[in-house]
């Protein structure tokens, strides 16, 4: 008789446990960071890589700046569509060894390393969107520029290139 009150009460066990485990894993998400904010709260501003030797031959973006430790964990996070021309800029204070990630990231992107030169150390191209693979830089930059999947070789962006953005507009 016991033994089958045992059988009986596996399923419902499995479930409970079951349960437990997905609603442990979603809490351990939310808590990893904060809330959410509007990217457009984020300052706004243009980027211009002088692509090869001829200065003349600019790619131009419209980006926005991931200028707090708040922002530069949420990135494009949840973001749907990058159109292309556009894109983020994580600047760094001091240059550092940067690393990244695509959690929660639903579209390709390219990373383009900047050094503390100005000038473009190294592109990982098309981030696999949701992975939680570390994408890192080779050595310590200034920023890193998150842009479409696939930009950086349509526009034909290089190690050298030199990179260039004005500050936000105050406001």
């Amino acid at each position: 008789m016991r033994e089958n009150r045992m059988r009986a009460a596996r399923p419902l066990f499995a479930m409970l446990c079951g349960l437990t485990l997905v609603l442990g894993a979603a809490t351990l998400s939310r808590a990893q960071s904060g809330p959410l904010e509007d990217l457009a709260n984020f300052p706004r501003t243009t980027l211009d890589i002088q692509h090869g030797k001829n200065k003349k031959d600019a790619r131009h973006f419209k980006i926005w700046i991931a200028d707090t430790e708040a922002r530069q964990e949420q990135g494009l996070m949840f973001v749907r569509d990058l159109p292309a021309g556009q894109g983020m800029l994580f600047p760094q204070k001091e240059p550092r060894p940067m690393s990244m990630w695509m959690k929660n990231t639903y579209v390709e992107l390219d990373m383009v390393f900047i050094g503390e030169k100005g000038a473009i150390d190294q592109i990982i191209e098309r981030a696999q969107p949701l992975s939680l693979k570390t994408l890192s830089s080779e050595k310590p930059v200034a920023a890193v520029l998150e842009i479409k999947g696939g930009e950086a070789a349509r526009l034909e962006l290089k190690v050298g290139d030199k990179v260039s953005w004005s500050s936000p507009p105050a406001g």
